[in-house]
């Protein structure tokens, strides 16, 4: 049995071998900007959140405001409230009582 073991390590490491002369060459070309650089890029174009049109950075401020005035989450009447109060209820009890 070690003597498989140690025929499948030594295959497996020089396979590797024979394949990190290959690795290296797989280098990233050179005209592609590294992510350190796109991470402090300011962003001076957006798309809106409710339907992807492009904005400038000022229509996106002003869309993000009115967002935030909204009242969100929504007001749901007393008797929606009441049957998802009672939908929960009868979750939790499917759980403690599968039949």
């Amino acid at each position: 049995m070690y003597r498989k073991l140690l025929s499948f390590g030594i295959g497996v490491s020089l396979g590797l071998a024979s394949t990190g002369m290959q690795a290296s060459v797989a280098l990233p070309p050179p005209e592609d900007i590294p992510e350190e650089v796109l991470r402090t890029e300011i962003i001076i174009e957006a798309r809106s959140p409710l339907d992807g049109q492009p904005l400038s950075a000022t229509e996106y401020a002003q869309l993000e405001a009115q967002i935030a005035k909204s009242s969100y989450p929504p007001q749901l009447s007393s008797q929606i409230q009441q049957l998802i109060f009672l939908l929960n209820i009868r979750k939790f009890f499917t759980i403690l009582f599968p039949f």
